[in-house]
C-alpha cells in the first residue's frame, strides 16, 4: 500500500540575512486540505518562511517540497543548481500568495488585474483569462465590481480581489501574509470568510495572522513561532487552553 506524502514538506529550513539567522532549521509537514495559522511576535521570521515556501526568498539550507516540486540546498555556500530558478518558478505555479498590501495596479480595473496572471504565466487568451477571472471574482463576491478601479474599492474588497488574482492560477496552496492588517476592522470578516469558504472546499492554506479569534476558530492547527523557530505546533483548542511552552503562554497572555 502506497503511503501518501504530505502536500508540503519542510525539513531543516534555514535562512540568514547578513549572517544573522532568520529561520533556524525549521521542519513541518502539512497535509492537503489543512488550514494552518502561524502566530508569533513581529520580526520572528513568519513572513520570511512564507516567502521561502513560494520561492521568493532563496533558502540557505534545508528542503522545501510542495506538490512534488523540491527546492533544496546543503549549505548557504552551496552553489545553486543549474535548474534552481526553473524549479522555483515551477513551485510558484503551485502556490498562491496574498500580501499585507493589495498590490493591485491602480490604472487597471479589478478584472484586468486578475486577468494578468493567467495571460502572462499560463499564456491564456484574453477571452480565456476573462472567463477564469470572472469565475474567481464571483467566488470572492466581487463579480459586480469587476470593472471598478482599485481606488473605488474598500480595503476589504481590494484584498478579496488580490485573493481572486492568486486563485486564478489554480494553485494547490494559498499563503497569506497578514492579509487583514491593512484593512479597516469593519471589513476584516469579509476577507476571513473567503478563507473559511476555501477551507470548506479543501484548499490548503497557511496564514500568518494576528487575528487570534480566526486562528482559534478556523485552523486545523496553529504554529507558534519565535526568533526563527517553531516553538509549538498544536491544535487550535490546546494551544489556547493549555500551551505547552512558557514562551507560547507569555505571548498569548496579550490576547486573553
Amino acid at each position: 500500500m502506497e503511503i501518501k506524502q504530505p502536500l508540503i514538506q519542510v525539513k531543516d529550513l534555514s535562512k540568514y540575512y547578513h549572517q544573522e539567522p532568520i529561520l533556524k532549521a525549521i521542519s513541518v509537514n502539512i497535509e492537503e486540505g489543512d488550514l494552518v495559522s502561524i502566530i508569533g511576535p513581529s520580526g520572528c521570521g513568519k513572513s520570511t518562511f512564507l516567502r521561502c515556501l513560494n520561492g521568493m526568498e532563496i533558502l540557505d539550507s534545508g528542503l522545501i517540497q510542495i506538490d512534488g516540486v523540491t527546492l533544496s540546498r546543503k549549505t548557504s555556500t552551496t552553489p545553486l543548481s543549474r535548474n534552481f530558478n526553473k524549479k522555483a518558478h515551477e513551485l510558484r505555479q503551485h502556490v498562491g500568495m496574498v500580501f499585507q498590501s493589495f498590490n493591485l495596479f491602480p490604472h487597471k480595473t479589478l478584472l484586468q488585474n486578475v486577468m494578468l496572471a493567467p495571460m502572462i504565466v499560463q499564456h491564456k487568451t484574453k477571452e480565456e483569462a476573462e472567463d477564469i477571472s470572472l469565475k474567481f471574482l464571483e467566488k470572492v463576491g466581487l463579480k459586480l465590481f469587476a470593472h471598478r478601479y482599485p481606488a473605488y474599492l474598500s480595503g476589504g474588497q481590494q484584498q478579496r480581489g488580490a485573493i481572486a488574482r492568486a486563485l486564478a492560477l489554480s494553485p494547490k496552496v494559498m499563503l497569506y501574509d497578514e492579509p487583514t492588517s491593512a484593512i479597516d476592522p469593519a471589513r476584516v470578516d469579509e476577507v476571513l470568510e473567503v478563507m473559511r469558504d476555501l477551507d470548506k472546499e479543501g484548499m490548503t492554506q497557511i496564514i500568518v495572522t494576528h487575528e487570534m479569534r480566526f486562528a482559534k476558530d478556523a485552523s486545523d492547527y496553529i504554529i507558534y513561532m519565535e526568533q526563527g523557530e517553531f516553538i509549538e505546533i498544536s491544535d487550535e483548542d490546546e494551544i489556547f487552553i493549555a500551551p505547552k511552552d512558557e514562551r507560547t503562554r507569555q505571548f498569548l497572555k496579550n490576547f486573553m
